[in-house]
């Protein structure tokens, strides 16, 4: 009997401990539960106090994105545009003043030599009285002075007609620097060889092959040049003239009649002697057709004139 009250005792308190045990625990859960939501409230809203600057942060990285990749463009176009080649020409007719086509013609030239340039062609014609009216001139000028050029040849006489052209060689010219980069590259790897290679049929070969590349980067080197040279320097073409003066005499009078007459004679008197001189080959051929002619006739009627005296 009193182990089984003992046991009851035992059991009765196990089971207080349990229960009380279950309390405490259950109050550090509703505890802990409280202050995990405190703790999610208070994140949320921060998150939500923070969510219009981090908004505002991206639209701010967004845009110096944008203006970065708009400056970049910007730089690189502008870079193209002064890294362009374009070989400018331009033609005009220029009519000047009576008398001053020296005058002009000494002012061009002093033009281009005072631009830095040149005169690489000139040519002047005279009238019946041996003084120059027109001619034509080319003139080479820097690229830069190209538009102020043209503006101070309008301002020396009138101008009848004008046509400006530009060539673009930009692609033109970056093709040959690669196919350059590429044969120098193969010119070193020749030149390798030939320091390498022993047996002389092998040292032809690439002897041959070298040849041909240096050959090719001397072409290449020399077109290059005379495009930076085209596009260093502009070319204007001017053709320039007097205009033709206008007389005041009919020329209607006997002496002029005459004059007229006698050059008209002298014309046709010339005329006739150049014709002769010109076809006086054939006429000595057909002179000496119809001297044999001749005397074939002439000696048929001898043979004739015996027979019937026969």
């Amino acid at each position: 009997m009193y182990i089984k009250k003992a046991a009851k005792k035992t059991i009765f308190t196990i089971v207080i401990t349990a229960f009380v045990l279950a309390l405490a625990l259950s109050g550090c859960a509703e505890r802990t539960a409280e202050s995990a939501g405190d703790v999610y409230k208070e994140t949320e809203m921060s998150m939500a106090e923070e969510a219009p600057a981090m908004e505002m942060a991206e639209e701010e990285f967004v845009e110096g994105e944008a203006r970065a990749y708009d400056d970049e463009a910007q730089y690189s176009d502008t870079a193209n545009a002064a890294e362009r080649k374009v070989i400018k020409t331009a033609y005009m007719e220029l009519e000047v003043e009576i008398g001053k086509f020296e005058k002009v013609l000494f002012d061009i030239t002093r033009l281009a030599e005072k631009n830095g340039g040149f005169v690489s062609n000139s040519q002047s014609y005279s009238d019946a009285e041996g003084n120059f009216t027109s001619g034509s001139i080319t003139i080479r000028i820097p690229h830069d002075q190209y538009n102020p050029a043209l503006d101070t040849l309008k301002n020396m006489g009138t101008v009848k007609s004008i046509s400006i052209s530009g060539q673009d060689v930009t692609q033109e010219y970056t093709d040959l620097e690669s196919r350059l980069r590429n044969l120098e590259a193969q010119e070193a790897v020749l030149l390798e060889l030939m320091e390498q290679s022993k047996d002389v049929s092998d040292s032809i070969e690439v002897q041959r092959e070298l040849s041909y590349v240096t050959e090719q980067i001397e072409v290449i080197k020399g077109r290059m040049k005379y495009l930076d040279n085209m596009v260093s320097f502009s070319t204007i073409d001017i053709y320039l003239f007097e205009p033709q003066p206008i007389s005041d005499d009919p020329g209607w009078g006997f002496l002029d009649a005459l004059k007229r007459g006698l050059r008209g004679a002298v014309s046709v008197f010339n005329g006739i002697l150049v014709f002769v001189i010109a076809a006086s080959p054939v006429i000595a051929f057909i002179a000496i057709l119809l001297i044999i002619v001749w005397l074939i006739i002439r000696s048929r009627r001898r043979r004739r004139a015996k027979k019937e005296k026969k």
